[in-house]
């Protein structure tokens, strides 16, 4: 299985080459495959950025422990959750997917109707928990994506996530900063690239009941 083979030859990069840059192409797959991942109810509750601004990077550094990743890296990838899953979102995913999947709005109505009768109930910081939630997957998607296009990538969850509202101006967007990578090639100088990774063996890691 060469998933397995990469995934044993990614690791949380600590240093990047500032000097090589992912290519377009391999950066509209991985944003691919971010699209491709799973979500509740289908609704893909978070918008994805790709921060590529050095000024913006260099303001975003001090809020993100000064972790060099942040500058160093050929694209600094933020998940941002959506802080309210309202009727327009439903009703958008509603119309797209009625468009693609040719159903009319009838066909889709009780659907839809399931879904606010749900999601109505949830009180701001049950709807923000669950958003949070989604970008996770996206996350590891784009782990995944990158480990097979040999891309190196570092998840962060080291940054100060209000800042990162104010300075990129997501609250007013309804948005939050849920979770960060950063991706690229690693530096040579990077000595964490040669350690061997450490995981729990499988028979105490799993338990089949």
């Amino acid at each position: 299985m060469e998933l397995l083979k990469n995934l044993e030859w990614r690791y949380a990069t600590k240093k990047f080459n500032p000097n090589k840059r992912i290519s377009e192409s391999d950066l509209e797959k991985i944003k691919q495959a971010i699209s491709l991942s799973a979500s509740s109810y289908g609704l893909q509750a978070y918008k994805v950025l790709i921060i590529e601004d050095p000024e913006i990077r260099k303001q975003l550094l001090p809020k993100s422990w000064g972790q060099s990743q942040i500058v160093d890296a050929s694209q600094l990838i933020v998940f941002c959750n959506y802080l309210n899953v309202n009727d327009k979102v439903i009703d958008d995913y509603l119309k797209l997917k009625g468009a693609i999947q040719d159903l009319s709005s009838d066909d889709l109505k009780g659907y839809g109707d399931f879904m606010k009768s749900k999601i109505t109930k949830f009180s701001d910081e049950a709807v923000k928990s669950w958003t949070t939630k989604q970008t996770y997957i996206g996350l590891g998607n784009l782990l995944v994506a990158c480990a097979e296009l040999k891309i190196d990538a570092c998840p962060m969850e080291g940054f100060e996530s209000e800042a990162y509202n104010d300075i990129l101006d997501l609250s007013e967007k309804g948005l939050s900063a849920a979770v960060i990578a950063t991706i690229g090639y690693r530096s040579e100088e990077d000595l964490a690239q040669h350690n061997k990774k450490v995981r729990k063996p499988i028979n105490e890691l799993f338990e089949t009941i």
